[in-house]
């Protein structure tokens, strides 16, 4: 069985310790999508969502989402951040809202968490401006696209044709 890193001897959680690694640039880019309904779509294609902004306020939430996931995930680092950019798709056609978040630092410990969590709260953020006009929406898919850097090198998602 593989040691729990996140685990001390007696079987208690405990933040690990990244003091001797060395800092390296890491990256990581996160998807989420959200479906939408066929009256969202068309809200959004005629920009009047009663709320504002949608792409700017789900970027920003993204943006501070990322910031903040040591704060949300239990025993996660706080990172500094050198880098958050999201990209958000609306794909009309296939009534999607596709949010991808990119997350960099130079650091001790990798950056998955904080794009996979500035890519959630984004979605959930869609979800939060868009449910006045159908609650029907569904958040799927939200997972890690890559990650570059560290100990473990880097890693790509099988991509779906």
């Amino acid at each position: 069985m593989t040691n729990l890193t996140h685990l001390n001897a007696q079987g208690e959680a405990h933040m690990v310790d990244i003091s001797d690694k060395p800092e390296t640039a890491r990256s990581a880019i996160a998807l989420a999508r959200v479906e939408l309904t066929d009256a969202i779509v068309a809200t959004l294609l005629s920009d009047s969502l009663p709320k504002g902004d949608l792409f700017a306020t789900v970027r920003i939430a993204a943006i501070q989402a990322a910031k903040k996931c040591s704060e949300l995930i239990p025993l996660c680092h706080p990172l500094p951040l050198t880098k958050v950019t999201v990209d958000i798709d609306l794909d009309p056609d296939n009534k999607h809202l596709n949010i991808a978040v990119l997350c960099k630092t130079a650091g001790k410990t990798g950056v998955e968490m904080e794009a996979l969590t500035g890519a959630s709260v984004a979605a959930l953020t869609a979800y939060d401006m868009c449910k006045g006009i159908d609650k029907g929406m569904v958040i799927r898919d939200v997972r890690l696209l890559e990650k570059t850097g560290g100990k473990s090198g880097d890693w790509f998602a099988l991509m779906e044709n």
